[in-house]
């Protein structure tokens, strides 16, 4: 039984850009079949157990030719599964899709084509340079830049410069010479603004703009490379005026995300909203406690009248097994709830709880401060955390009351970052590494060598908060700036404010 083939555009290359029907088509694949334009996250989106298969191609250095990517459609199709092959851009501009389309047709094997955002359009839009604008073009052209064999150039060169409209030129930088060569020789004047756009819709996009007669010359002192697209036209001067996505706070910044994989997906998102290029280092790893010693717990919440939550872990795992014994929220109704920190007010919400009490500074100190008030003999206080969470609000409160601690995971160090963050640290300059508890600071420098460590000289280290701050300096870490207040945005704030 033959299974089934989806074209899908993946756009220019910012993560959003994908469509939905293209994400339904990821989530559905049991074959990815991707190239070096699609952004490496959507692999992300795919099931597990999906098998993912590299095709990517550079200028002379292709991991397939196109004959044997076809033949891999074909025949995982026949295996009866689905395939997604993913595309950078729009399947059918300049993508191949449509010698794709043909080869499964030929072989009887059903497809479908899923259009994505062209880098001719997506890409010019993110170097603030309109494709069309009426007082400037009456057409656009998207023309390939492969110019191999002169002798079978199939280009209109003397049509394409009498047309004043906006040329768009894909996969064409190494022959940008021969590019703006042709369209003066055909009667563009040498002083028609034209543009180059690397790595369009990123945050490590980069932008030359010159003439016909300036642009190579520009493009080299901006050291540009493949993948770029050249633009050619009036709208090129919009640049200055339209040029929104590079004016972002934190565009171009290289950021390093320090926290767990399951909470760093919020801190990524925004700073990617903001413009920043961000490597995810999870140097740490949350690992629940055996199930059964806390069901007993849960069993026994009629005892306890206040609850102290200090994480959003603490949090997620706390209702995951309240959920999985049979209970629910209303379990927690005899109980006074304490937040430590907005972040893990906004998580309780997400499960129908509104914290009775949060401290204005989000440390164990202040919740006992707030605490102290509160409490009497009568009363017996449970606090479901981690294993490395300090003992400083036990301490304080057991004179006054009975305090128990409800463990429900242990933060252990990541060692699969190890290489990667190796390979990051050799073949990038970080501007920043943020640091959102005390156990980030300490794996990430238990992750290191000596050499290694002597590189973060160089980089910012961005601290959450007086705690964290403390481990870092203890660890020899600089602490260039520390977050006000102590939450996820406050980090951020502190980001754009240097």
């Amino acid at each position: 039984m033959s299974g089934k083939v989806y074209l899908v555009g993946a756009g220019p290359g910012d993560f959003k850009l994908l469509t939905l029907k293209a994400l339904d088509c990821i989530k559905e694949a049991e074959v990815l079949v991707y190239d070096r334009l699609a952004n490496a996250e959507y692999l992300n989106l795919a099931r597990p157990t999906a098998e993912r298969i590299y095709v990517g191609k550079a200028s002379s250095d292709h991991t397939m030719t196109q004959d044997e990517i076809n033949e891999v459609l074909a025949v995982k199709a026949k295996e009866g599964k689905v395939v997604t092959r993913l595309k950078g851009g729009d399947p059918y501009v300049f993508g191949r899709g449509g010698e794709e389309g043909e080869y499964l047709l030929e072989r009887d094997i059903p497809f479908e084509v899923v259009p994505g955002i062209t880098s001719a359009i997506g890409g010019l839009c993110y170097a603030g340079i309109p494709i069309t604008h009426r007082d400037y073009t009456p057409s656009f052209h998207v023309i390939t830049g492969h110019l191999k064999d002169e002798t079978k150039d199939r280009i209109n060169w003397s049509a394409l410069a009498s047309m004043q409209g906006t040329l768009v030129f894909l996969m064409g930088l190494s022959n940008l010479n021969k590019i703006c060569t042709h369209l003066m020789q055909n009667g563009l004047a040498a002083s028609t603004p034209a543009a180059v756009i690397n790595w369009a819709t990123r945050a490590n996009q980069k932008v030359a703009t010159g003439t016909l007669m300036t642009i190579e010359e520009e493009v080299k002192n901006a050291g540009l490379t493949s993948p770029s697209l050249i633009v050619v036209g009036e709208v090129v001067n919009l640049r200055d005026k339209l040029n929104f996505f590079e004016k972002r706070p934190l565009f171009g910044k290289n950021i390093m995300v320090t926290r767990s994989r399951t909470q760093s997906s919020d801190l990524k998102a925004k700073l990617q909203d903001l413009g920043a290029n961000v490597f995810e280092i999870p140097t740490i790893e949350i690992v629940p406690r055996e199930a059964s010693l806390i069901d007993a717990t849960l069993n026994c919440l009629e005892d306890y009248t206040y609850v102290v939550f200090g994480s959003q872990n603490a949090v997620s795992l706390f209702f995951e097994r309240l959920y999985a014994i049979g209970k629910d929220a209303r379990a927690l109704g005899n109980m006074k709830v304490v937040a430590v920190g907005s972040a893990t007010a906004k998580s309780l919400e997400g499960y129908g709880i509104r914290p009775d009490f949060m401290p204005e500074r989000f440390t164990q100190e202040s919740i006992a401060e707030l605490l102290e008030r509160q409490l009497t003999k009568e009363d017996q206080v449970l606090m479901p955390q981690g294993s490395l969470a300090r003992d400083i609000l036990a301490t304080c409160l057991e004179p006054i009351c009975q305090v128990e601690s409800l463990l429900m995971y242990d933060t252990v160090l990541n060692e699969g970052s190890k290489v990667l963050l190796k390979e990051i640290l050799e073949t990038q300059t970080l501007d920043y590494i943020t640091f959102t508890s005390s156990s980030t600071a300490k794996n990430l420098m238990a992750l290191l060598d000596e050499e290694q460590k002597e590189k973060l000289k160089d980089i910012k280290c961005v601290s959450i908060g007086e705690v964290t701050s403390k481990t870092m300096k203890a660890l020899g870490l600089e602490v260039y700036k520390e977050a006000t207040p102590f939450t996820i945005d406050g980090l951020i704030q502190c980001l754009c404010e240097a």
